[in-house]
Parts: structure tokens; C-alpha cells; sequence
């Protein structure tokens, strides 16, 4: 049979919770050396899609293949977003709908600016560009489905 002996340390109370500086934590590293944190392209993807909603007469585009539409041109349908994160740099595509006859530029511009200020609020990224291709025009309160819209094309444009 075997015995083991234990031996209890003793050790005094503290009137005080010991600071992270004193005990080794994580405040007393400088910040270039607590880690990094790194924001996949999809969470831009999922901010964009989130803030094109926050913006009226604008909505989502269907999937395309060869410029054929795999379902409906719908306000409410989620935009197709890509995004591309580069340091803290971000770049971001949308394909996104529009009520007719609202001015595309004009909501062109309200998306390209929204999206730009929500990702760069949400995640400390710098958008450097926003590039929109509007895919389809809907008429209020009906949605379009059976092609590409006459004129539609890609509104490239710079850094918001």
C-alpha cells in the first residue's frame, strides 16, 4: 500500500484583487504584442448586405449566370456582395437592385456611402472602394425577373 503526504501551502489573504500589470496579464504588454484581431471578408459581405437594406429604393439582385437570373430581382432580396480584406484595407462589390424611377446615380452614391461609413464604424477597416453594379430595375411593389434591365450596368467609383 502506498501513502502519499500532501503539504498545504500557506498563503496570505489580500485585501486587494492583484492588478493585470503585477500578475503578468495582457495589460502590461504593449499593444503591438497582445495579438491581432483579423476580419474575414464575409463579415464585410454580411455588413454590406445588412446596410443596403438601411437604404430606401434599393435592394438585392438574383444570382446571374451568363447575365440570366436564377430567381427574382426583389427590394428585399439580399444583395450579391464579395469583399476583399488587405491589411486594413477593404474593398467591396455589390450587385444590388433599384426602384424605378428612382436616380440610380444618386442611389448609387446613398449605397456607396452607406456601406463605406457602417464597415468602417463596425470594424475599424478603411473602405477604399465600393464598386456597384446595378443589375435590374423594379418598379414599386413589383418585383422583375426576366433579365437584365435595359442600361443596367457597373457604376465603378471610387473611395467614399
Amino acid at each position: 500500500m502506498t501513502t502519499y503526504e500532501t503539504t498545504a501551502a500557506v498563503v496570505p489573504e489580500r485585501a486587494e484583487p492583484v492588478p493585470a500589470a503585477e500578475a503578468g496579464g495582457p495589460a502590461d504588454r504593449a499593444p503591438e504584442h497582445r495579438g491581432r484581431t483579423e476580419i474575414a471578408g464575409r463579415v464585410l459581405e454580411r455588413i454590406a448586405a445588412r446596410a443596403l437594406t438601411e437604404v430606401e429604393q434599393a435592394g438585392g439582385s438574383a444570382r446571374r449566370v451568363f447575365g440570366v437570373p436564377l430567381g427574382r430581382d426583389e427590394p428585399g432580396r439580399d444583395p450579391q456582395v464579395s469583399a476583399e480584406v488587405d491589411g486594413d484595407l477593404a474593398t467591396l462589390r455589390m450587385s444590388i437592385s433599384v426602384v424605378y424611377p428612382t436616380p440610380i446615380r444618386q442611389i448609387a452614391a446613398t449605397v456607396r456611402e452607406r456601406v463605406s461609413t457602417r464597415v468602417s464604424e463596425l470594424t475599424g477597416l478603411e473602405v477604399r472602394q465600393v464598386d456597384i453594379t446595378v443589375a435590374a430595375l423594379s418598379h414599386a411593389g413589383q418585383s422583375v425577373g426576366s433579365g437584365p434591365a435595359r442600361g443596367a450596368g457597373q457604376l465603378t467609383g471610387g473611395a467614399a
